[in-house]
C-alpha cells in the first residue's frame, strides 16, 4: 500500500480508502461486512469513509463494530463520517446550522463507538445557513476533541473558496479536505476543482472510482443486467449505466488486457494518475475485491497508455474560458 499525505493535515492515509454507501448495514451481512473491513486493515487500508445516513446510520453502526470485533487500533486508522442529510423528522432534522451538526456528530460518535471522529464532511453546502456558521461549529467541535479535521463533500471550487475566505475572516479552522466523484466516466472536477484544491493544499479525496460498478465491466447492457450485480438490487437509476459508457468500458477492456490488470484496476490506476488526489474510496461487499483494489497502487499508467485511454474515453471535460 502507498500512503499521501492528506492536504495540510499531514495525515498519511492510504490511497484506496474504503468506503460503506449502499454496502455496510444495507446490502452485506454483518458477518461479511467484518470480513472486508479487517481484509482492507490487513491489506495497509487504513481510511475508512461513512456518512450517517447510510443505511438510515447502519453503516456507521456496522464499521463501528467491525473495527472492534477485528481487532483494529483506533490510533492507526483515520475514521471518516458526514453530516447534512436528515437525520430524523422534523424542521430541524437535517442542515448544516449549528444545532443539527453538533447533535448530528454525537450521534455518529454514539453510532461508530469512538471518542473522536477524525474527518467530518458535510454532505453536500446547505443553502440555508452561512459556511461561516458550519465553521464555527466545526471549529468548536476540534476544540472540544470530537473532531480532528473538519472536511466537505461535494462542494464546488467556488464553494471551497466561500468557505476559506469565512475561515481566514473569522480565524477559524478551514476545509483541510473534499470528497467529490471523480471517475472515467465522471471527470468535470479536472476543469476547476482540481486546480483550486493543488492550489490551496486540500486534499482530494474522490469517491465512486469504478463508477457504481460499470468500470468494472460487469454490465453489457443497459436493458439486461446480471440478476447478481449490485445495480440490479438498487431501484434508484445509475447515471452513469447508459450505451455511450458501456460502449467506453468495450473500448478500455483491450487496454486492461495489454496492461494485465482488471478493469477495476485499470479505473482506480486512472483515478490515482493524478496527484491532487489523495486517495480513491472503493467499496467492496466482498474481502477478495479488497485485494484486487489494493493491487491497483502498484500499476503506473505512462504517456503512451493514458493517451490510448484518453482516445478510449472521448470524453475530455472541456475548460469553460
Amino acid at each position: 500500500m502507498n500512503y499521501r499525505v492528506l492536504g495540510q493535515t499531514g495525515l498519511r492515509i492510504s490511497e484506496i480508502g474504503l468506503g460503506s454507501w449502499t454496502t455496510y448495514g444495507a446490502n452485506v451481512d454483518d458477518d461479511t461486512a467484518n470480513a472486508c473491513i479487517k481484509a482492507a486493515f490487513d491489506a495497509g487500508i487504513n481510511f475508512f469513509d461513512t456518512a450517517d445516513v447510510y443505511a438510515g446510520g447502519k453503516a456507521e453502526e456496522t464499521l463501528g463494530r467491525a473495527i472492534k470485533a477485528g481487532g483494529i487500533p483506533r490510533r492507526e486508522i483515520v475514521l471518516a463520517t458526514k453530516c447534512y442529510f436528515r437525520s430524523w423528522p422534523g424542521p430541524l432534522g437535517y442542515g448544516l446550522n449549528r444545532k443539527h451538526l453538533i447533535e448530528s456528530v454525537e450521534a455518529s460518535l454514539k453510532r461508530l463507538g469512538v471518542d473522536y471522529i477524525d474527518l467530518l464532511q458535510p454532505h453536500y453546502p446547505d443553502k440555508d445557513t452561512p459556511v461561516e456558521v458550519t465553521l464555527r461549529a466545526m471549529d468548536d467541535l476540534m476544540r472540544q476533541g470530537k473532531i480532528m479535521y473538519a472536511a466537505c463533500s461535494n462542494y464546488t471550487a467556488a464553494e471551497m473558496c466561500e468557505a476559506i475566505l469565512a475561515s481566514e475572516r473569522s480565524h477559524i479552522t478551514r476545509f483541510e479536505s473534499t470528497q467529490p466523484e471523480y471517475s472515467m466516466l465522471f471527470r468535470h472536477i479536472e476543469t476547476e476543482d482540481l486546480p483550486f484544491c493543488a492550489r490551496h493544499k486540500i486534499g482530494v479525496v474522490s469517491y465512486s472510482p469504478l463508477a457504481e460498478g460499470v468500470l468494472t465491466g460487469t454490465y453489457k447492457s443497459v436493458a439486461k443486467l446480471p440478476k447478481n450485480a449490485r445495480l440490479a438490487k438498487i431501484t434508484r437509476k445509475c447515471p452513469h449505466l447508459t450505451e455511450d459508457n458501456l460502449a467506453r468500458v468495450r473500448k478500455l477492456a483491450p487496454i486492461a488486457r495489454r496492461l494485465g490488470c482488471s478493469m477495476a484496476q485499470l479505473s482506480l490506476a486512472w483515478v490515482l494518475r493524478r496527484p491532487e488526489i489523495t486517495a480513491a474510496i472503493s467499496g467492496a461487499s466482498r474481502p477478495e475485491q479488497i485485494a484486487e483494489n489494493v493491487k491497483a497502487c502498484e500499476i503506473k499508467l505512462d504517456a503512451d497508455t493514458l493517451e490510448l485511454i484518453e482516445k478510449a474515453l472521448g470524453n475530455k471535460p472541456k475548460k469553460p474560458w
